[in-house]
């Protein structure tokens, strides 16, 4: 029994280390040969787990080679567009400014009903509203509008606004994430100001609490209702 535990553990790590070196995307977001990659190395990873008779080597060499043909498939793949296109395909049209590219849709074995669906998933009901749509080689669809359709930015309006920022999250679950203060260029008092500020007594009764450099917080405590307030915070100290 202690045996397979540390099998298991063992075969556990190794394909956490693998798919982090391969990187963090989603299923919906990998080329071809990434999810083929992902479905073989779910595979082998079971074999030494549940079969006590094969050695776990038999198991972690086929584990590093394929981690070998990824590296191998993804370098050739940046260095010739050619291969690129043999490996994971290319981006194909399958709305133009005449509308639907059916022999797009032949080639891609989609039909109609998925065409539609892959639309509205974009945000556009309605295919006058689409310029072009383009099928990516990761099975996404990304869809440019005609410019009546298309989204009005500030820009087009030419309103000047000041450029957003991403929020520090301070607080999460209860905890203190201490790296952020760090990054944030705050301390646990000026935390505890905003609490106040918000009339909550506890850290710990925190579920989320973020902050962005104009000084704009969102906090919410565990079951209860968000609120947002208006700090003073610039990047520096709290006041």
């Amino acid at each position: 029994m202690l045996t397979l535990i540390i099998r298991a553990i063992i075969v556990y790590l190794l394909v956490l280390v693998v798919f982090r070196i391969m990187g963090k995307r989603q299923l919906g977001q990998m080329q071809p040969f990434e999810l083929v990659l992902t479905l073989i190395i779910a595979d082998l990873a079971t074999i030494p787990m549940a079969e006590s008779s094969i050695p776990t080597l038999n198991g972690v060499i086929p584990l590093i080679t394929l981690v070998v043909v990824h590296f191998l498939l993804t370098y050739f793949s940046k260095k010739s567009n050619k291969i690129s296109q043999i490996i994971s395909g290319k981006p194909i049209v399958i709305v133009n400014p005449n509308g639907i590219v059916f022999d797009a849709l032949q080639q891609l074995d989609i039909s109609i009903d998925d065409l539609f669906e892959a639309i509205r998933s974009a945000g556009y009901f309605k295919l006058e509203e689409v310029q072009y749509a383009i099928m990516e080689t990761n099975g996404t669809v990304n869809v440019l509008p005609k410019s009546a359709f298309a989204t009005v930015t500030n820009n087009d309006l030419k309103i000047k606004t000041e450029e957003a920022t991403m929020p520090f999250s301070i607080i999460c679950e209860g905890g203190l994430l201490k790296e952020n203060l760090k990054l944030a260029k705050i301390n646990e008092n000026e935390v505890l100001k905003i609490l106040k500020k918000a009339r909550i007594e506890n850290i710990k009764n925190v579920l989320v609490l973020t902050l962005d450099k104009q000084g704009n917080c969102y906090i919410q405590e565990k079951n209860k209702p968000f609120q947002t307030l208006k700090t003073s915070y610039k990047g520096g100290n709290l006041t």
